[in-house]
């Protein structure tokens, strides 16, 4: 598999950035752009196609084998692109109870898209990147020489992938935002960004793991900070897949307003920690935001 053969799925690059007229944001003086990454491919959609492509390139065709939970956004993007490209992928997913039931919407669509799914016990999962633990996965997996990549694609490949994220938004805005899972697209974006500019991260899980993930992540791929960035840990909701009536309330709300579909599990939270985040005052006036749009609803 060849880089060549990736950029043939033809993804839309750069994408596009539109600017929203919301007057909750415009009384505080601030300007908001949306980066729409979800537009990138219909398949591959927001930072999957940035972190997973130049992964899919390594893997020079190799089985890829990765992880994810029942709901994982990035299984279904890394099963997607082995049906586009003809590679055989492997999910194993965090629940060893899930194997008995009957699969869930999510992965249901990583099973029609041909990837072969092993499910293990929470403890296991949790262990996973140690040596002797991924070794013992690999061929429980019965894919012992897969190339993997991590839970929600990122390594040093994937962060290097989306510093392109960054330099497409060179000069656009003073502040560049994007909700943050396992914290490779914010690492890299950062990286992207020109002087003046500072990206901001709005984790979805709970815990504050992240500032250092994101600063080894750094290490890996540039090795060394690169950057203005920082967290918000405000906005996670209760945790990973956690969406109370509220903030599904404020995406409902959102998408009347602009006729954008929100997606509930990043880009809702996004949107709503930069809505309470200038309400704040947190952005003085002539500010100009940019929030990435990373996905779209599912199914």
């Amino acid at each position: 598999m060849t880089s060549n053969d990736v950029a043939a799925l033809g993804p839309r690059l750069p994408s596009p950035v539109r600017e929203l007229t919301d007057e909750r944001f415009e009384r505080r003086g601030v300007r908001l752009l949306l980066k729409r990454d979800d537009l990138i491919h219909p398949a591959l959609v927001g930072n999957k196609w940035r972190k997973l492509a130049p992964n899919l390139t390594a893997a020079a065709g190799r089985t890829v084998l990765t992880f994810g939970g029942a709901w994982s956004n990035h299984l279904r993007a890394t099963a997607a692109a082995g049906r586009l490209l003809g590679l055989s992928t492997v999910g194993v997913v965090r629940g060893h109870e899930l194997a008995g039931r009957p699969l869930n919407d999510s992965l249901a669509r990583c099973a029609a898209d041909g990837m072969r799914l092993h499910f293990t016990d929470r403890s296991t999962y949790r262990r996973k990147t140690e040596p002797e633990t991924l070794t013992a996965l690999l061929a429980a997996a019965g894919a012992p020489e897969a190339y993997v990549v991590p839970e929600g694609g990122s390594n040093a490949a994937a962060v290097r992938g989306c510093r392109a994220l960054g330099r497409e938004l060179d000069g656009c805005a003073d502040v560049v935002a994007v909700a943050c899972g396992t914290g490779g697209t914010l690492a890299g974006l950062a990286a992207g960004l020109g002087p003046g500019q500072r990206a901001l991260g709005v984790p979805v899980l709970k815990g504050g793991f992240l500032d250092g993930d994101v600063r080894r992540l750094q290490e890996r791929a540039f090795g060394g900070p690169r950057g203005t960035w920082s967290l918000d840990d405000r906005f996670h909701f209760g945790g990973y897949a956690r969406v109370p009536g509220e903030l599904d309330a404020f995406a409902a709300d959102f998408e009347r307003r602009h006729g954008l579909p929100v997606e509930r599990l990043y880009v809702a939270k996004l949107l709503y920690a930069l809505l309470t985040l200038t309400e704040e005052g947190a952005f003085p006036r002539g500010t100009t935001l940019a929030a990435v749009i990373t996905g779209r609803p599912f199914p």
